[in-house]
C-alpha cells in the first residue's frame, strides 16, 4: 500500500505524501511550485483560466493527452499521469510552442488571463497530433471564457497551427518517450491510501477492494471525477474526512458492447463512452456534445452524473428513455435497478451503504425506435439545463405500440413521465393524441421556480418539447419538421 503519489511535473518527478488530498491542483501548482502560468478565474470549473494537459496511458499502449480544470481536481488524481502547465510548453532554447506562436502572429491575447487556459485547450488538440475542423475546434474552446471578447482571433490562430496534422515519426518517439518515464512511476502494482490535513484518500484496484472498503467505512463519500463535488470544497469549504475513488477501478471503466446492449462502467468520463454512446443512436450526439466543456468531460463520469442525484442532471433522462438499468455492486454481490427506480428525492438516491454504482447498461434501440433528447438552456455550452427531455417511440401500424418518457428539471428527482405514456401508448399516433398528452404534462408535474426558469416557463417547455418530438417524428405519410432550436450559431468562415 502506497502511502504517497507519484506524478511527472513536465518532465521531472514528483513524490508527494503528508498533503491534504483534496487540496487542488491549481493551488499547489501556484503556492507550492510558483508556477502562477495557470490561472483562477472562478474555482469551480467553468472559464477555463486554469485549464492544464493531464497525459495518462490509453489502454492500448499509447498516451491519452487530456484537457482538464485544475481548479476543482483533487491532488491525487494526478497519480502515474504527466501534468503539463502553460510553463512546460517551450521548446529547447526556450522556443515558442506552435500554438503559442500562433497566438501572437494572430494577436489573439488581449487582458491575457484567459490566454494560458487558452493555449493549453489548444496544445491539447495540437498534441493529439490530427488535424482538427472548425468544429472540433469551437468545442474545444467551449470550455475557455474570454471576457475581452477575443474569439475571433483566438479561433484564426486555433485553425492555422491545427489544419495540418503533426509528423507521426516525431508523435511515436514522443509517446514511447512518455510511456516509459510513467512506467518509472510504478504506480499500477498497489493501491494508494495516503492521509494528510485530517483527512485520508484512498484509491483501491478492483471492485472486490472497493467494496470491501465500503462495507468497513460505510459513510466514505465515493469520488468519481470530482467535478461536482471539487465545488464541494473550493466553493462550501466542506471538510471530507474520508474519500474512496474509483478511478482506478478497471471494472469501472470498461465499456462493453454485444448485440442487444451497451455496459458503461460507472467511473467512465464521458469523453471515454461519448463515441460509444453516440453510436446507440445519432439523438443522443448533441447531448452529449452539451454535457459540460471538454474539461469537464474529460475528468466527469457518466456513473457520477447519475449517483449525486441532481434533478437536472442531463443523462438520466436519456437513460430513463432508453430502458437503461443501473448494476449495484456490493461486498455481498450485485443487484439491478431500472434508473427511474434509482432517484428516491432531491439528492436521495437508493444506493445503501456499502453499495456503489457500477455500471449503467442500456439496451440498444431496434431501428423501429424513435428517439429523441432536448436540453433547454440559457446558454448552448457550459449551462446547466432547465428542462431535459427523452422520448423513446414504438409505432405499429400507426399506433403507439411503446412510449418511454423522462424528464429533469421538472422534479425533485428526474422522472419518467408514467402518466402522460399512458395517454399515448395503444393511440394513434397524431397531433390529436400528442395534444392530449401535452396537457396531462400539466398534471403530472409541479415544478419549481429558480434562478434557471420559471415554473410556468418549465410547464411550457415540457409540453412544447413532446410537441417538436411529434413534429420530428411524424406519423407515417407526414412531413417530419427539423426544429434546430437546440444549435448555436455557427461560427462565420
Amino acid at each position: 500500500m502506497r502511502t504517497g503519489i507519484r506524478f511527472l511535473l513536465g518532465t521531472e518527478t514528483r513524490n508527494l505524501s503528508d498533503v491534504d488530498p483534496t487540496r487542488t491542483v491549481l493551488d499547489y501548482l501556484r503556492d507550492d511550485e510558483s508556477l502562477c502560468g495557470t490561472k483562477e478565474g472562478c474555482a469551480e470549473g467553468d472559464c477555463g483560466a486554469c485549464t492544464v494537459m493531464l497525459a495518462d496511458r490509453d489502454g492500448a499502449g499509447g498516451i491519452r493527452y487530456r484537457p482538464v480544470n485544475s481548479c476543482i481536481m483533487f491532488l491525487p488524481a494526478l497519480d502515474g499521469k504527466q501534468l503539463v502547465t502553460i510553463e512546460h510548453l517551450r521548446g529547447p532554447g526556450g522556443a515558442l510552442h506552435d500554438v503559442q506562436k500562433a497566438m501572437m502572429d494572430h494577436h489573439a491575447a488581449q487582458c491575457g488571463f484567459c490566454t494560458p487556459g487558452f493555449v493549453m485547450s489548444l496544445a491539447t488538440l495540437h498534441r493529439a497530433g490530427v488535424a482538427v475542423d472548425r468544429t472540433e475546434i469551437a468545442d474545444a474552446l467551449a470550455g475557455n471564457l474570454c471576457r475581452c471578447t477575443g474569439y475571433r482571433p483566438i479561433y484564426d490562430a486555433a485553425r492555422s497551427v491545427l489544419a495540418v496534422p503533426r509528423d507521426k515519426t516525431d508523435r511515436a518517439a514522443e509517446t514511447s518517450a512518455l510511456a516509459a518515464k510513467l512506467d518509472m512511476l510504478d504506480t499500477e502494482s498497489e493501491s494508494l491510501d495516503m492521509t494528510g490535513a485530517g483527512r485520508r484518500f484512498i484509491a483501491p484496484r478492483s471492485l472486490g477492494e472497493l467494496t470491501a472498503l465500503l462495507a468497513v467505512h460505510p459513510d466514505a463519500l465515493i469520488l468519481g471525477g470530482g467535478t461536482d463535488i471539487g465545488l464541494w470544497v473550493t466553493k462550501q469549504r466542506r471538510h471530507l474526512p474520508l474519500l474512496i475513488a474509483t478511478e482506478q477501478v478497471p471494472e469501472l471503466r470498461r465499456i462493453e458492447s454485444s448485440e442487444t446492449q451497451l455496459s458503461i462502467g460507472a467511473a467512465v468520463p464521458y469523453a471515454d463512452a461519448m463515441a460509444s454512446l453516440a453510436a446507440l443512436h445519432p439523438a443522443t450526439a448533441t447531448l452529449l456534445r452539451r454535457i459540460g466543456s471538454r474539461q469537464i468531460r474529460e475528468r466527469g463520469t457518466i456513473g457520477g452524473n447519475i449517483a449525486n442525484g441532481s434533478p437536472i442532471g442531463d443523462m438520466p433522462p436519456l437513460l430513463i428513455a432508453m430502458g437503461a438499468v443501473l448494476v449495484i455492486a456490493s461486498a455481498t454481490g450485485e443487484r439491478r435497478l431500472a434508473v427511474e427506480a434509482f432517484f428516491l428525492g432531491y439528492r436521495q438516491t437508493a444506493l445503501q451503504p456499502g453499495e456503489v454504482l457500477a455500471r449503467i447498461e442500456i439496451p440498444k434501440p431496434s431501428p423501429d425506435i424513435h428517439l429523441g433528447i432536448y436540453k433547454v438552456s440559457k446558454r448552448f455550452d457550459q449551462d446547466i439545463s432547465a428542462v431535459c427531455a427523452g422520448f423513446a417511440l414504438e409505432l405499429d401500424n400507426g399506433l403507439v405500440r411503446s412510449m418511454r418518457i423522462g424528464y429533469g428539471g421538472m422534479a425533485a428527482t428526474p422522472v419518467r413521465a408514467l402518466d402522460v405514456e399512458t395517454k399515448l401508448i395503444g393511440a394513434v399516433w397524431g397531433l390529436a393524441i400528442v395534444e392530449t398528452a401535452m396537457d396531462a404534462i400539466d398534471q403530472a408535474f409541479t415544478p419549481l421556480s429558480d434562478m434557471r426558469a420559471s415554473a410556468q416557463y418549465r410547464r411550457m417547455i415540457a409540453r412544447n418539447l413532446l410537441l417538436k418530438f411529434y413534429l420530428e417524428h411524424p406519423a407515417k405519410g407526414e412531413t417530419a419538421i427539423r426544429l434546430r432550436l437546440d444549435q448555436p450559431e455557427s461560427l462565420t468562415a
